[in-house]
């Protein structure tokens, strides 16, 4: 770094024993050292930290962190106490000697670094205390957390801003892995930054290898994780429930995998164990929840994997990242299951309640409190019980929070109890009066709502992982890695930039799509139509599947000239290729990307496979008609057919057949026709199990009969 001074230089190799900051570090060192606001979006395993520690020993005064994680404060505490640095923690894991001390060392002026929750911020006697230093830096770590829109939000962190007044209004630098353009916009807004230095050192990891594996259920979860640890050896499992991840803890333990479990239902030794054993190299691999991870220093993680999709690409990929911290290869791998997302749902649900349960639980807690106090000792999953049978305790407990922040009632630990007790601030106010924010909470759960709609959208991606993931986080100029799933099965021959009619025909395809979708009032496309509708309106087709509004679209006809196969394969191209987003599901509607639309008003170049739709490829010569007709029928005589479906089928082999000038027999049989429309297979993976189906079929025309079997269902 060109800029570093000699101070810089000297304290960078005495205190820490590095020659030099990496690129993006010197960035934000250099903007921490000129004084200004800083947000620094790095990449896991990037050395955010170094970007606060250093400055703090070239300046005078107090350096404050804010940390959300005890485990995290410990370990950078203890981490700068070895190099000799005066550092301590204030946090609800202090006992009260261990508390009086800091302050005590804090009052002495003898500290150089202090880490603190964000929660202790709210009690007045240590806010007066730490009013009294010189505090030359506040830095913000997991400043994500600032945000709704970020995957951790902790509404504690909201009081930051006010914070720094009260502090004297020193710099800041806030600090994240994972944080979007719209969380970004909240950090800045919440800690009132003023002209600050955006420092994003980029999201990607080119020594990370990205994999989605569909799995039928929990056997064929169980082999892929038995392969992965047998290849990669050391690695994170993440499940979405304390169930899971004993599951899987117990069947890798009895593999003879060194293995160890951690989840928020273990006491706080059984995790302390479970973590040191990890970062210590005694165990290989944990299966844990999101509970752990963040801020844990192993840098030879191998691989992880996610048993189920996460609730967000944030979350995700910030888990990811804790793979290859040491610049070594590693994989990471999410094990898919639509039916997984029922779990979302459950975590979404729990931290969103409605009004109507705030409501009942607020008013239930009014009538069973005692008259005089106002108190109840009743724990969350008593009062769940009390609400019904189907409430959520989760559910219960966010609101609890939401009338605690509306100042309508307090919970505090009963000594010698497991349990906590309710106190109500006012007996006699009504549900009506109280101070509840509803337009936030409904901002929240749309909030909340389309991070799963992003993370399902990955999960059903068909384009390199890692590019959609960097396109997501806004780094619109990512190139595919080349080592992901979906990179390593195209072949890169099949792939180039197109120019001249060839890619005014792949905009012209995305302007029918943006027609066809319009955009929210928030700039975002929507979804609304499936692609086979799209496709039919570019093509001018007169179909029963098309509206008023579809055939009135400027758009409409725009690529008569394309065939039903044409069109199909250019879709999947443009879905490889990023240009498009899909919701999933079995119904998947389609809408523009980020990218799609740049692509489209001609501001990035078009760089997509042209198989299929450029270059034409004939249909087999011969018939491929299926030998197992009586097998089938054997097979299938206790379903019953659709026969709506097989007309469609009918009609639909009939066109093909035309338009490959081959009878209809060589493009399905019988058979074959009278097995889709009993079995009605919505997915690739499930038509190919069905006899008659080969690999031509699958490459040319199976797109088109998986599309009508779903209009069908619709």
């Amino acid at each position: 770094m060109q800029t570093m001074s000699k101070s810089i230089e000297q304290v960078l190799h005495d205190s820490f024993g590095f020659l030099r900051l990496r690129p993006g570090q010197d960035a934000v060192v250099g903007a921490v050292m000129r004084g200004r606001d800083t947000l620094a979006i790095m990449p896991t395993g990037g050395g955010k930290s170094l970007c606060y520690q250093l400055p703090a020993l070239c300046r005078e005064g107090l350096t404050v962190v804010v940390s959300p994680l005890i485990a995290l404060m410990k370990d950078q505490v203890d981490a700068l106490r070895a190099r000799g640095i005066a550092a301590a923690a204030v946090n609800s894991s202090l006992g009260a000697a261990e508390y009086r001390q800091v302050l005590h060392t804090l009052r002495q002026g003898a500290l150089k670094i202090l880490y603190v929750a964000p929660e202790r911020f709210a009690q007045s006697g240590f806010m007066s205390t730490l009013a009294e230093q010189h505090i030359t830096l506040l830095a913000i770590d997991e400043a994500h957390c600032l945000s709704q829109w970020g995957h951790d939000f902790r509404p504690d962190y909201l009081r930051l801003g006010r914070v720094r007044e009260l502090l004297g209004s020193p710099p800041i630098v806030a600090l994240t892995a994972t944080a979007t353009d719209v969380v970004r916009a909240d950090i800045v807004e919440a800690l009132r930054l003023q002209d600050p230095a955006v420092i994003i050192s980029g999201f990607g990891r080119a020594n990370l290898r990205f994999a989605i594996s569909p799995c039928e259920g929990r056997r064929e979860k169980l082999a892929r994780i038995e392969r992965t640890v047998e290849q990669w050896k050391k690695g994170i499992i993440y499940c979405s429930t304390r169930k899971n991840v004993m599951n899987v803890f117990e069947q890798l333990s009895a593999q003879h995998v060194k293995a160890v479990a951690y989840h928020a239902g273990m006491t706080d030794e059984e995790r302390e164990f479970s973590q040191n054993a990890f970062i210590t190299g005694q165990a290989d691999v944990v299966v844990a929840t999101n509970a752990f991870g963040m801020g844990i220093d192993r840098s030879d993680v191998r691989f992880v994997i996610h048993f189920e999709i996460p609730g967000s690409v944030e979350a995700y990929y910030q888990e990811a990242g804790r793979a290859g911290r040491d610049g070594e290869p590693a994989y990471c791998e999410l094990l898919f299951n639509h039916a997984d997302l029922k779990t979302q749902e459950f975590f979404f649900e729990g931290s969103n309640p409605s009004i109507n349960l705030i409501r009942s639980l607020y008013n239930m807690l009014v009538l069973r409190s005692d008259p005089q106090t106002g108190e109840l000792e009743m724990t969350v999953d008593d009062m769940a019980r009390q609400l019904g049978n189907d409430v959520n305790p989760m559910a219960v407990g966010s609101a609890l929070s939401v009338l605690m922040h509306a100042n309508a009632l307090t919970r505090t630990d009963v000594p010698g109890k497991n349990i906590k007790c309710t106190r109500l601030t006012n007996l006699e106010a009504p549900f009506n009066s109280l101070n509840i924010d509803r337009e936030r909470l409904e901002e929240k759960a749309s909030r909340d709502h389309k991070k799963i709609e992003a993370m399902v959208r990955y999960a059903y991606s068909t384009g390199c992982r890692q590019k959609w993931i960097l396109d997501y986080f806004g780094e619109t100029d990512s190139q595919p890695c080349g080592c992901c799933d979906v990179c390593l099965a195209q072949p890169a021959e099949n792939t180039r930039q197109l120019t001249g009619e060839a890619a005014e025909t792949v905009r012209k395809a995305l302007s029918g799509v943006a027609r066809a979708c319009g955009k929210n009032a928030d700039g975002s496309w929507r979804a609304i139509y499936g692609r086979s509708k799209i496709m039919a309106m570019l093509r001018g087709a007169k179909s029963a599947l098309l509206n008023g509004h579809l055939m009135g679209l400027s758009t409409y006809g725009l690529l008569s000239h394309f065939t039903d196969t044409r069109m199909r394969a250019l879709f999947r191209a443009m879905q490889d290729a990023g240009l498009l987003e899909s919701t999933g599901g079995e119904l998947p509607l389609l809408s523009l990307s980020a990218l799609g639309e740049r692509v489209m008003r001609g501001k990035a170049p078009v760089n997509i496979t042209v198989t299929g739709w450029l270059d034409e490829t004939s249909p087999p010569h011969t018939a491929q008609p299926s030998s197992h007709t009586r097998r089938i029928l054997q097979t299938l005589q206790s379903v019953r057919e659709d026969r709506a479906l097989y007309a469609k089928l009918t009609s639909l082999r009939a066109e093909l057949a035309k338009e490959y000038h081959v009878p209809p027999y060589r493009i399905l049989s019988n058979a074959t026709l009278h097995a889709l429309s009993t079995i009605r297979p919505t997915t690739e993976a499930g038509a190919m199990r069905i006899k008659g189906i080969g690999e031509w079929t699958r490459l040319h025309t199976l797109p088109a009969i998986l599309e009508v079997i779903q209009d069908h269902i619709e």
